[in-house]
């Protein structure tokens, strides 16, 4: 499989297409995103009446009940994976034009394609954490024990220790790991999910067609940066606004349009967040946009 670079502003060019998928199929788009919202829930849903015990007044915290949640998690977690890729795959059949229906994000468990994506979870956990521990070694070993003795301080509610040396180099260097795995992780999950590659493969071209594109990974990095200063602009207005109203009519009106406003904003967040995924793996490693969808992009 060979991987394609791209210029600088294919970056902006994944925010803005990544944006306009939903705008162009809004009910596979948004549908299949609302689905995947409570499938994403659902870890926070199980464990909820655990994390309520543990925090009443005089309840012990209990390391093997934190311990068994944090594993009930991570379980869940992982098999909410496959209908990441089934999400991917509903946007694919829009943009090419194909029948899309938002139930098809089931489609990876009913085609037997579930534990593939699986292990390849699992694999990108255990790459992830390897790469956050050398950042951490190279940015100085006194950063794991300065987070332990936090914890202990906000524990036992004394001061925070100060900040230890190297804090500034890890926080570079977590940027940069930060901007290689968004890449790494759209193109190798399109692979495994669209390109019908294996679990080693699609993580191999992840890595590679991260590298290649870092120029426009870096652009889209920036843009997206704008665009959420605008974004969190304009959440603020309208949390004023709806305040102001409150005041007027009463707190009632803040839950009635709290709810669907924060349900509206999780929708566009996953459909924009997986229609820049896509759009990075096509122009990386898919295959060449419809004649329609390349006249738009023009």
């Amino acid at each position: 499989m060979t991987t394609r670079s791209n210029g600088p502003a294919a970056g902006f060019g994944w925010l803005t297409r990544g944006i306009d998928v939903a705008r162009r199929h809004p009910r596979p788009v948004l549908g299949g995103a609302a689905l995947l919202l409570v499938a994403c829930l659902l870890p926070s849903l199980v464990t909820l009446p655990f994390q309520m015990h543990a925090m009443q007044p005089g309840a012990q915290p209990s390391p093997a009940l934190f311990g068994g949640l944090m594993l009930v998690s991570m379980l869940i977690a992982l098999l909410v994976v496959p209908l990441y890729a089934g999400y991917l795959q509903v946007i694919d059949a829009a943009e090419r034009g194909q029948r899309a229906r938002a139930r098809d994000i089931f489609k990876p468990y009913a085609q037997g394609q579930a534990l593939r994506l699986i292990g390849y979870a699992l694999l990108l956990t255990v790459i992830f954490v390897a790469l956050v521990a050398v950042v951490l070694v190279a940015a100085g070993g006194g950063l794991a024990g300065w987070y332990m003795q936090a914890v202990a301080a906000q524990a036992n509610h004394v001061p925070p220790p100060g900040l230890p040396a190297g804090v500034m180099t890890a926080f570079a260097l977590l940027s940069v790991l930060w901007l290689f795995m968004m890449g790494f992780y759209a193109i190798s999950l399109g692979q495994v999910s669209l390109g019908n590659r294996g679990v080693f493969a699609s993580i191999g071209d992840g890595a590679v067609g991260a590298l290649k594109n870092a120029l426009p990974l870096l652009v889209f990095a920036l843009s997206l940066l704008l665009v959420w200063i605008v974004a969190t602009i304009a959440i603020v207005l309208l949390v004023l606004v709806v305040t102001l109203l409150a005041k007027l009519v009463g707190m009632w009106l803040v839950f009635v349009l709290a709810i669907p406003l924060y349900i509206a904003l999780a929708l566009a967040m996953y459909a924009v967040m997986f229609g820049v995924m896509y759009h990075l793996w096509r122009d990386v490693c898919g295959h060449a946009a419809p004649p329609a969808m390349a006249t738009a992009a023009i």
